[in-house]
């Protein structure tokens, strides 16, 4: 697992490029992308590009089922006392009552754990990154992108904030305490085992101990079942080098993601190799023509607005050349998902992982 600075380091990144750059146009000018992801056919039924390395053309990843599978309501035992990691050190904060929940991160993997402990239906508001299907209706409590809005959040009159302190400002987060909310601060990790931790974090500030563990456990073994299932399909040979992209045209912002960004995770898994991490990056970085020259990847993932605010794949290599020099841009090798679920480590992620490999080495399928 990272350590909680170098975590913090990383998600805070991530974070200034998504205040940076959160709005997006939706038109395009590409060809329409080859849309994948039906888990009706199993993985290993698909047929799987002889040489995903030779593939020309771009897909696009898409979930086949946008809700989050959860246990029963389960029994909860409250008050009860739990470690708040806050940014500045750790402290006791004492949860009554969850009733009334806001769950709030860069990815939604907090809510989206909290639908997945059967709780959601305590959930009054989401962030801007919570975009499943079971929260779509629920009033939305950030604003600029990932800015907190206190006054939207107070006036939905929360019990329990949950966060991580991937969005902020932290200050104004800290400030719903004084007005005598149980804000609690979970540690995040962008990894296979960090999903299960934020499970059993997550349970034991709603006092759902028992259920923390059990999720844990299930989306543990099923992350593991997939990355398995991924790598019998993989063809031998090189494996594909896979670069993370983030793109927001309208900002002028290009970021390649790096390790400890949860890009890295999701390459690995999908049995490639992550050539920014491969070249040293951390985190995330602006991307220059030379680290893109360097890194000349076969594929390159994008999040799906972020493509958009590009003009699509004409736009992107039209704008950026050396990406168009790179075997990814003369092959148009493109894969897009939705940009709340592409980073989504929690309930969804064993689906993300399907949904990228069916693009990746099944396109059309």
């Amino acid at each position: 697992m990272l350590s909680r600075s170098s975590l913090s380091a990383a998600l805070g990144a991530l974070l200034v490029v998504a205040l940076a750059g959160c709005s997006a146009p939706a038109s395009t000018a590409s060809p329409s992308p080859t849309v994948t992801g039906d888990p009706s056919v199993p993985l290993s039924q698909l047929d799987v590009l002889a040489d995903p390395r030779s593939h020309v053309g771009e897909s696009t990843a898409v979930l086949a089922d946008a809700s989050i599978p959860s246990l029963p309501t389960p029994e909860q035992q409250l008050p009860t006392t739990v470690t708040s990691h806050d940014l500045d050190g750790d402290r006791e904060v004492t949860v009554s009552s969850t009733d009334r929940i806001i769950p709030m991160d860069l990815s939604g993997s907090i809510a989206a754990t909290v639908f997945g402990l059967g709780l959601g239906d305590s959930v009054v508001g989401r962030d801007i990154s919570t975009t499943f299907a079971d929260a779509a209706d629920l009033p939305v409590v950030t604003s600029s992108g990932h800015t907190v809005n206190s006054e939207a959040i107070l006036a939905l009159r929360p019990d329990l904030v949950i966060t991580d302190g991937t969005i902020g400002p932290i200050d104004v987060v800290l400030q719903l305490r004084d007005a005598g909310i149980a804000v609690v601060f979970v540690d995040t990790d962008p990894s296979i085992e960090g999903v299960g931790e934020l499970a059993r974090q997550v349970g034991a500030v709603l006092g759902a101990s028992t259920a923390g563990e059990e999720l844990a456990g299930q989306l543990v073994a099923g992350i593991q079942a997939k990355v398995d299932e991924i790598a019998a399909i993989v063809p031998d040979g090189e494996p594909l080098r896979m670069l993370f992209l983030y793109l927001r045209g309208s900002s002028g912002i290009y970021y390649l993601f790096g390790s400890e960004s949860g890009a890295d995770v999701l390459i690995t898994a999908l049995g490639g190799v992550d050539v920014a991490a491969e070249l040293g990056f951390s985190g995330s970085r602006p991307m220059t023509d030379e680290a893109m020259v360097a890194a000349n990847p076969d594929l390159i993932l994008v999040m799906t607005d972020g493509l958009a605010s590009v003009d699509g794949v004409d736009g992107l290599l039209a704008s950026k050349p050396a990406i168009a020099l790179t075997t990814a841009g003369q092959h148009r090798r493109f894969v897009d998902m939705a940009d709340g679920d592409i980073l989504s480590f929690g309930p969804r992620t064993a689906g993300v992982l399907d949904a990228l490999a069916r693009a990746i080495y099944a396109p059309g399928q």
